[in-house]
């Protein structure tokens, strides 16, 4: 699906997309540029959100809020929820 958005721009943003897209440039494109640049932000969000993920797994060890899986994934939830309502 291809949608389209309108952007108001300074000089300044507009010379600095000019610089980047075009003849002699990694982007053929402003349209192109511009895209990389929201995938880029999307992708270090995505990246945060994830080490963020990873820390909260790490406090939870710590914290000795976590269950040994021992074959049963229904066994993990079902205590996982007997343990979070009980404040672990």
């Amino acid at each position: 699906m291809t949608s389209t958005i309108n952007l108001s721009l300074t000089d300044e943003l507009r010379a600095f997309i000019d610089a980047n897209s075009g003849d002699g440039t990694l982007y053929s494109t402003p349209s192109e540029f511009m895209r990389d640049i929201i995938r880029e932000r999307k992708a270090k969000l995505e990246a945060k959100n994830l080490r963020d993920g990873i820390i909260e797994g790490y406090q939870d060890l710590i914290n000795k809020r976590h269950i040994v899986f021992a074959g049963s994934l229904s066994d993990v939830i079902s205590e996982a929820n007997k343990r979070e309502k009980h404040g672990w």
